[in-house]
């Protein structure tokens, strides 16, 4: 050990001494550990505590300082250390792709030594006995979040790269970061993208048509047809309310709508209103009331039997209801075919989002919506924390430390223009569908009076899931398949809740998979299932206009504007624009 001088600065010791003394405190931690274990094998009278001094959690205890001490060895002599073996997945970590969480060895320590912690963490939560299982989830679902929050990259001290750009833009980097922290703090909302790049109407949301049909609860936008013919069956979008509709017509290479009309479909979009005050008393009746008030006004204004619907998300779990409505009152044929995406019905299985359904969370709902409406900023934090490590700890990371600019992103754009919700409805959906998951039993709810019983539906579907959907899992999209009678199509796409949705054939993206049989389960569909590369949406207009060739002039009325109803302004309109 080097000798003091005669400042009063102390020692610093030598590597020799950092590795004794590291040997005597594992040896020691070692000890108490075996003595404890031992103890409780020789003392039946001492009393038991689970989680604290049972046998399983000293031997976890004792497994963790065992993993601590082998790390700390091979920071201190790597060369003497055998090489530690990491799973494939932690390679492939995002966050610590950066040379520095490698080369250097201060930095790889505390790399490894978060894993290390996070892994025991998550392995003592899984451990616990004795919880119900909606409460061994909420466990689960904590757990993966503390432990994303707590990773090294979220914090200036133990971020190499942010301690480098620290240094090499002496604070600026933090400045700037501080500003975009205070500014989603104002606004309370984390900022995906930057705000100024994109505008409705002007460069997303830009398929010509026009508003021509508005009630208090939606617009209904007319598009203006590109082919000389179009399909005599017109198509009606149903997008969810939780979210602004232009999902599906984001820029022009990507969207839905323009795609579907240049096919020769003569499109019709619900443009749903942001909830305020004066929208305290909807409820889900008056969704399904609007749904169909949006077929009988195309159905009248086109002068045809039926429209084809597609129903998103929680407009396609309305769809359904719709569906069973219109068969109970006699009156299917209004709808020749139901598209669904990414829709559930049977919310058995319906993922992380069954976790904010118990007492507690519906209460604080109730609270946090005085005036009748739930503010959407609440609902995109709950997204948000679904993916939190891309959708919060990322841009944590690089926009309030590093201080980077927001990239400009059209999906992202969206993903933070919020929508309110009318707290009726969103109480009932949350109690009705996700927490008692009546919509599977026949009777168990009702519309306007009548019950609903999805058996009774034999509309042709087309059923279309995402492999890697946290909102919608697949699983329970594809449940959907049992309990429609009609013939169905079900589609397993790549991606998510909105890329396996949002993919365009020309962006060569992704796949998806399909069989002629369904089967009784998800598994047995995939076994069975051919790949096919790139986009499904040409799989889906094969289908619908396999169903219903029939086409007609593009003139008349399948102008927007020019039939029965005049058009009240120009797409994307004005509901899409208020918040």
């Amino acid at each position: 050990m080097k000798v003091a001088d005669d400042s009063d600065t102390p020692p610093i010791p030598s590597l020799e001494d950092m590795q004794h003394w590291t040997w005597v405190m594992g040896r020691a931690q070692q000890m108490m550990l075996e003595h404890g274990l031992q103890t409780l094998d020789d003392t039946p009278a001492l009393p038991t505590i689970p989680g604290f001094t049972d046998k399983a959690t000293m031997a976890r205890a004792q497994e963790f300082w065992l993993d601590s001490m082998k790390l700390w060895q091979r920071f201190l002599d790597p060369a003497g250390a055998p090489a530690a073996d990491e799973p494939p997945e932690r390679a492939k970590d995002r966050r610590f792709q950066a040379p520095q969480w490698h080369e250097n060895p201060v930095f790889d320590w505390i790399r490894q030594s978060y894993f290390l912690i996070a892994d025991h963490l998550l392995r003592g939560v899984e451990a616990i006995e004795g919880v119900d299982p909606l409460q061994k989830e909420q466990l689960r679902f904590a757990a993966r979040n503390f432990v994303d929050a707590m990773s090294p990259t979220n914090f200036p001290a133990t971020n190499p790269q942010v301690l480098e750009k620290t240094i090499e833009t002496r604070g600026e980097n933090l400045l700037k970061g501080l500003a975009n922290m205070l500014a989603d703090l104002g606004k309370g909302q984390v900022t995906h993208t930057d705000s100024d790049a994109f505008e409705v109407g002007g460069n997303i949301a830009t398929t010509p048509g026009k508003v021509v049909h508005r009630t208090r609860v939606y617009e209904l936008i007319h598009y203006a047809p590109t082919t000389e013919t179009v399909t005599t069956t017109p198509l009606v979008i149903f997008p969810p309310w939780i979210n602004r509709f232009y999902i599906l017509d984001l820029r022009p290479e990507k969207s839905f709508v323009k795609w579907a009309v240049d096919q020769g479909l003569s499109v019709f979009m619900v443009s749903w209103k942001s909830a305020d005050a004066s929208m305290g008393d909807v409820t889900w009746d008056d969704y399904v009331a609007a749904q169909i008030d949006a077929i009988d006004t195309i159905r009248d204004l086109l002068g045809v039997e039926g429209v084809h619907a597609i129903g998103y998300c929680v407009a396609g779990t309305t769809l359904a209801a719709t569906l069973a409505l219109l068969a109970a009152r006699d009156e299917a044929a209004k709808v020749k075919s139901a598209t669904f995406f990414t829709a559930q019905v049977d919310f058995a299985r319906a993922g992380e989002l069954k976790l904010f359904v118990d007492d507690d969370q519906l209460k604080l709902i109730e609270r946090l919506s005085p005036d009748g409406f739930l503010d959407g900023r609440y609902m995109a934090a709950t997204f948000n924390l679904l993916r939190g490590r891309d959708l919060i700890w990322n841009y944590v990371t690089n926009n309030y430390l590093l201080g980077q600019d927001y990239m400009p992103f059209d999906l992202l754009h969206w993903n933070g223009d919020t929508t309110n919700l009318p707290v009726k409805w969103h109480l009932s959906y949350l109690t009705d569908l996700y927490r008692d998951n009546l919509l599977v039993q026949p009777g168990a709810l009702r519309i306007a009076g009548i019950p609903l019983d999805l058996t009774t539906i034999h509309t042709p579907a087309y059923v279309q899931a995402g492999r890697e959907d946290h909102i919608a899992p697949a699983e329970s999209v594809w449940n959907l398949t049992q309990h429609l009678k009609g013939p169905i199509r079900f589609v397993l796409a790549g991606s998510g809740h909105i890329a396996g949705v949002v993919n365009p054939p020309a962006a060569g993206k992704y796949q998806y998979w399909t069989n002629d049989t369904i089967g009784d389960t998800l598994s047995e569909f995939v076994a069975g299932a051919t790949e096919t590369k790139g986009s499904w949406w040409p799989d889906w207009i094969d289908w619908l206009k396999a169903r219903d060739p029939e086409t007609v002039p593009a003139t008349g009325a399948r102008v927007p504007g020019k039939g029965k109803l005049k058009a009240i302004e120009d797409a994307p309109g004005s509901y899409v624009r208020a918040h």
